[in-house]
């Protein structure tokens, strides 16, 4: 409906009638619709199967380190995402729960530790694998780097208390990973050289603790120094 408006002796007309359709030209809408497929299209390659995965596994190697030297008590799920830069909901779309986490990271843990101290011992010349693998283990490097070491000296208390679940899933990595590194062991037969893998990495583990809480660097190095040289003469032929 016209509308008519008077100023001195001019007349203007307003046209209040529709001359569009209600949501825009023809043109308009073809563009609308481009532009929804394309920011759908952007959605779902922000959120491909492969960088869930990536995500998912970034999520798990910083947790592993972070609960080394942290510990997992007193972390929450917020303060760690966020320093991820990730939101705390989007934690919840691949973890069920912290506890569901905390199992994967000691499984990522153990593999990341049994990496290192391959690496250390293949490198070194043949016959001496054993020997540079507890020097490696219990240097002073490694005794500083508890984010990054040895998941038995840094978490193996905790791990007690925490409900089942967490202790099967660190059972059956703690069973692999001792597997794993026996072939460095001495032994006559696989469930020999397994029992002195157990035997070796408890105890290393129990000395690097130990190294970890005094506070003298002089009786930290000792503790390390007599440790390494026990377990050589115990182990190394």
């Amino acid at each position: 409906m016209p509308m008519t408006s008077v100023n001195g002796t001019h007349r203007k007309v307003v046209w209040m009638a529709m001359v569009v359709p209600p949501y825009g030209t023809p043109k308009e809408l073809r563009l609308t619709r481009q532009g929804s497929m394309i920011r759908q299209q952007i959605v779902n390659m922000r959120y491909r199967p492969e960088q869930k995965q990536e995500t998912r596994r970034r999520i798990v190697r910083a947790a592993s380190r972070r609960f080394r030297s942290h510990g997992g008590e007193g972390i929450t799920i917020a303060d760690f995402m966020r320093d991820l830069r990730l939101t705390h909901g989007g934690f919840y779309r691949h973890f069920a729960s912290k506890q569901e986490l905390y199992a994967e990271a000691i499984a990522e843990a153990l593999r990341e530790s049994e990496a290192r101290l391959s690496q250390a011992a293949e490198a070194a010349p043949r016959g001496s694998e054993l020997r540079v693998l507890i020097k490696t283990y219990l240097s002073l490097e490694h005794c500083r780097e508890s984010g990054q070491g040895c998941l038995y000296a840094a978490l193996a208390s905790e791990i007690g208390r925490r409900p089942r679940a967490v202790r099967v899933a660190f059972e059956t990595a703690f069973a692999q990973h001792m597997q794993n590194m026996a072939r460095f062991l001495p032994g006559e037969t696989a469930e020999e050289r397994e029992r002195n893998s157990v035997l070796l990495f408890s105890g290393m583990a129990g000395a690097l603790n130990v190294a970890r809480a005094v506070n003298d660097d002089r009786q930290r190095q000792r503790i390390l120094d007599v440790s390494r040289d026990f377990y050589i003469k115990a182990f190394c032929r």
